[in-house]
């Protein structure tokens, strides 16, 4: 479970330690340490749940009031940090998560102007490890900080040190980790889509994705036989997170960028696959990150039919093939959750069409 701050300027903000039935002092929940949770895919395996709120609701433990964004917030060994955005400035906070009590502020100027008037706080989500707090901002601002101080540790401008092309929201990809490099989806031109940061020094270890790989690449699912014909300008970054995931006994970086799928080796940033999966329509986005199991990958996107398509990764783990693809489900910002052979997802772009709908996940 996530809290996202509203379109408006203040959300209250509950702990969700309120769902439970234990007694205070045994209240600790699963620590949420990143987007989408210890895993990755939107389960928590705490139990205990409310079969349903009381007629008042759950009573309240903590509140308060803050700033702007879409930033969710996430919970390590009893601290809550929220990045969200005040004014001009973009903050990291950090709480005591039962108490509510402030541990420590960590505020720089932020110039972002959403061009769509949503609003002009950070999209990221931060990660927590046991010692450091990372942070990515809406004019991509990357931050490493100490955990239990806030002290900044080094930080990246990823807007200046790359050329990246203006997103249509913003940054909106959140960091992972994978064996001591931060994999961030920079975005840059022309082959810098992803970059590993030395997770303890900021430096730049490598840069992948971009014009090497999507050159000449079929445009699958588009009219004709078209491929890539690679452009300067063409935005590289999508509002999915990277997911890490291993297949075939094969390590592999899945990043859902604008143009479609790749698959990285963290190790040096070689690219696996490729696979063109967006929207024939220039103003669209890819965000949903890919859902895995065993050997399958799902991409879903919602503008103009794109829908779903379900792969199966090759043995050798260099290529993929279409197991299904159909507009049974066309996800927009959020990642479906996987359960027992289904997937359980809210299909179409707006509120007034968008379904919960139930979907078998091999046949679609």
């Amino acid at each position: 479970m996530t809290v996202v701050p509203r379109r408006d300027s203040v959300l209250v903000l509950g702990l969700l330690l309120l769902f439970f039935t234990a007694p205070a002092s045994n209240a600790a929940g699963e620590d949420w340490p990143q987007f989408l949770g210890p895993r990755a895919n939107g389960i928590s395996r705490e139990t205990g749940l409310l079969d349903k709120w009381p007629t008042n609701g759950p009573p309240v433990v903590w509140e308060k009031k803050i700033g702007t964004g879409y930033s969710a917030p996430c919970v390590r060994e009893g601290l809550l940090v929220l990045h969200h955005r005040l004014g001009e400035e973009e903050i990291v906070e950090c709480f005591d998560a039962d108490t509510g009590k402030p541990r420590w502020r960590y505020a720089y100027p932020s110039h972002f102007i959403d061009p769509y008037g949503y609003n002009n706080g950070p999209r990221s989500t931060p990660l927590l490890t046991e010692d450091r707090c990372y942070t990515f901002g809406a004019e991509g601002k990357l931050l490493c900080l100490e955990l239990k101080t806030g002290r900044l540790i080094w930080q990246r401008d990823t807007g200046v040190d790359w050329n990246v092309p203006p997103a249509f929201f913003g940054v909106g990809s959140s960091p992972i980790l994978e064996g001591g490099r931060l994999l961030v989806m920079v975005g840059g031109q022309p082959n810098s889509g992803m970059v590993a940061f030395d997770s303890q020094t900021g430096k730049t270890v490598w840069e992948s994705v971009g014009e090497k790989n999507w050159e000449g690449q079929p445009m699958v699912g588009w009219p004709g036989e078209r491929k890539v014909k690679w452009q300067t300008w063409e935005k590289q970054a999508s509002y999915a997170t990277p997911v890490a995931a291993t297949i075939h006994g094969q390590r592999h970086i899945l990043c859902v960028m604008r143009q479609g799928l790749v698959s990285l080796n963290s190790t040096n940033g070689a690219v696996n696959f490729s696979f063109w999966f967006r929207s024939p329509a220039n103003d669209s986005v890819n965000a949903m990150n890919p859902v895995v199991v065993d050997d399958l990958i799902l991409l879903s996107a919602a503008y103009y039919k794109i829908g779903s398509v379900l792969l199966r990764v090759k043995a050798d783990g260099k290529g993929v093939e279409e197991a299904w693809r159909s507009t049974v489900l066309e996800v927009h910002w959020t990642t479906p959750i996987y359960h027992d052979g289904f997937l359980y997802a809210f299909s179409g772009r707006n509120e007034p069409d968008a379904r919960f709908r139930c979907v078998e996940f091999k046949t679609g």
